[in-house]
């Protein structure tokens, strides 16, 4: 029997570089790179670092074995030799200037097919929505980028049409749940199939160019090759499971790739957003607006488990009101307010949108339709306004859609300080700081309260103030009249006439007194027994207990060292950990505490200075106002 040599087995065997992958494979590293982004492979940390590299101490890229054998029965690998074969006689004809036989070699170019490649990895339709994230973000980004070196302008071009036609989807299946916005861009989340999907459109700016030492355009663009196939057979299903014709034909008008639209970025970007405001072609006769039916409550009652039943038939209920929220509502945008996520958003809830056709293509109605119900404005005032309408801020149609309702408007006037713009993707029973204005969203009865707090202090501090002014004012009316009466009673009575009323009025006193002192002697036993129960069964005042916070502090340091004493050792790192952690959010809740009582505080002053310069003023326009009248 042969005897096992070192690093024969074991993890040493399920493991091998990058290098020695390189060498069975017979790639370059830029084809090995593309390999694996294609097929899914990526490096792997063992267990053991040393072990894995066979003694070695230097860290170097690892990958299963396995992996690497699954590689070589791949097709793609030959066509990455081909490439290579391809780059070398053409290379050569060009040499030696053989150009009709370049020509013919050109017309042989090598293609690489990646349908069975999207086919493996994702078997069921199901698995690609789950992995359509980051397909999704990666796609929006490269729509909006120009031609570049490693990104040429097909590709762009390919990236727009896949991202509409989802887009197209997502407000024709009213499929839309949540959005935000943030520095990165507005998030979006949308369920489909009953899956979650949530991904990224990027604030639109010009175009920056990066060097590329910061950013890898051409790993990027081998992930978007892989993401425009995937995104081409979701979007096949996507449609026909609503009976849309698919690819969807847009007006001739919009997505034309000129050269004027290569050139000018706006007219590219607004193409883009003008594709979104028409309506599809449907293969049947059905209603857009036709509703989802209603969950069968009588077959879902058989489970027995009734508060899950309810559950759900609030969360169907809740979900039907928000796929008709804007349903009847016809907006315009005006043109400082970056219209592509409102057009997405406002169409996937059921209502009308338009803009300036003067400046943007694809308009629908003009400024001028009296049927406008709401106006978004980004700007603090307009000069010419319809009262027919509600002139908003973009805030509003955010708000509404998180908060499943239409909002009141008055808080999202021109000019109108806006409320916190809170993230619905935070979950809303965590352990963390939770600001007052999200607790309010749980429970309504706690925005009034909230509100009313900040209100009830301020007009305390006032009514405090005016109070003491009218005390002081009192005090001084009341010692004017003291002055007086004394001032009478030595004029005409003297201070001999005042004491001998008050004597009347002592001898009156003492006598009702003795009189009070008879009565109770005559009570009975029965009455003084009746008094004395009366007089214990009264309610006293209780006395505050105060806590001594230094005996508490150390219980809880001794209950803490109890349990560090009771882990085991091996524990020990784990539990220190979960220490650590614990601390660490504690230090977050309350730095976030602390910054929030400071900025209420700021606020609070800086509307007590307000009213304190609004009441001086007025004070000094009534002196004037009073001087004027004199004269």
């Amino acid at each position: 029997m042969r005897r096992p040599k070192k690093y024969e087995s074991g993890e040493a065997a399920q493991y091998i570089s990058r290098r020695a992958a390189l060498r069975k494979l017979q790639l370059s590293l830029n084809d090995f790179r593309r390999l694996c982004i294609l097929k899914g492979v990526y490096p792997r940390e063992p267990k053991h670092r040393r072990r894995a590299q066979k003694g070695s101490s230097e860290i170097k890229i690892l990958y299963h074995a396995k992996d690497i054998r699954f590689l070589l029965h791949e097709s793609i690998v030959w066509t990455l030799r081909d490439y290579k074969i391809f780059a070398k006689k053409s290379g050569r004809d060009r040499a030696i200037k053989d150009f009709r036989n370049l020509k013919r070699r050109l017309a042989l170019f090598p293609e690489i097919k990646l349908d069975h490649i999207v086919k493996e990895r994702y078997p069921t339709f199901i698995d690609a929505l789950k992995d359509l994230d980051d397909c999704l973000t990666l796609l929006f980004l490269f729509s909006t980028f120009p031609s570049l070196h490693l990104i040429p302008r097909e590709q762009s071009n390919l990236c727009r049409r896949l991202t509409i036609e989802f887009l197209h989807y997502i407000i024709a299946s009213k499929s839309l749940r949540k959005v935000f916005i943030s520095i990165k861009g507005y998030y979006f989340q949308a369920e489909i199939k009953g899956q979650k999907v949530t991904w990224i459109v990027p604030h639109y700016y010009p175009f920056k160019p990066q060097s590329r030492q910061e950013v890898d355009f051409k790993v990027m663009s081998i992930f978007v090759e892989f993401y425009t196939i995937m995104m081409g057979f979701t979007n096949f299903r996507l449609f026909h499971g609503l009976n849309m014709a698919y690819p969807p034909q847009f007006p001739s008008s919009v997505l034309q790739d000129t050269e004027e639209t290569y050139k000018d970025e706006s007219s590219f970007v607004s193409d883009r957003i003008a594709a979104l405001n028409f309506e599809l072609l449907r293969t049947d006769k059905v209603q857009e607006d036709e509703e989802e039916p209603d969950i069968d409550m009588e077959l879902l009652e058989q489970d027995g488990d009734s508060k899950r039943i309810v559950k759900m038939k609030q969360e169907a209920q809740e979900v039907s009101r928000l796929r008709t929220l804007f349903k009847g509502l016809k907006f315009f945008i005006n043109r400082e307010v970056p219209r592509e996520p409102l057009v997405i958003i406002i169409r996937s809830f059921g209502g009308k949108v338009s803009w300036d056709s003067s400046v943007f293509a694809g308009a629908t109605y003009d400024e001028s339709d009296e049927t406008i119900t709401h106006q978004i404005v980004d700007r603090p005032s307009l000069s010419t306004q319809y009262i027919s309408r509600d002139y908003i801020q973009p805030q509003w149609l955010f708000d509404c859609v998180n908060q499943r309702q239409l909002l009141p408007t008055n808080k999202y006037f021109l000019g109108e300080t806006l409320p916190p713009h809170l993230s619905p993707f935070v979950d809303s029973k965590r352990d963390t700081y939770i600001p007052p204005e999200e607790k309010a969203l749980l429970d309504p009865s706690l925005i009034e309260t909230h509100a009313q707090s900040d209100d009830e202090s301020e007009d305390d501090a006032a009514e405090q103030e005016e109070d003491a002014v009218d005390q002081e004012l009192l005090d001084a009316q009341l010692q004017l009249a003291y002055q007086q009466e004394t001032a009478e009673y030595k004029k005409y009575g003297g201070p001999d006439d005042v004491n001998e009323d008050e004597d009347a009025l002592s001898d009156e006193e003492d006598d009702d007194e003795s009189e009070d002192e008879k009565e109770e002697e005559e009570l009975d036993e029965k009455t003084r027994r009746l008094l004395e129960e009366k007089e214990k069964m009264s309610v006293q005042s209780g006395k505050v207990h105060k806590v001594n916070k230094r005996q508490v502090h150390k219980a809880e340091v001794d209950e803490h060292r109890l349990q560090a004493r009771m882990v085991k050792p091996r524990h020990r790192n784990l539990f220190r950990k979960l220490i650590r952690e614990k601390q660490t959010k504690e230090k977050e809740e309350w730095l976030l505490r602390k910054k929030r009582r400071n900025i209420d505080a700021n606020d609070k002053e800086a509307k007590k200075t307000a009213k304190r310069e609004a009441r001086k003023a007025a004070a000094a326009a009534a002196a004037v106002a009073s001087k004027l009248s004199g004269k």
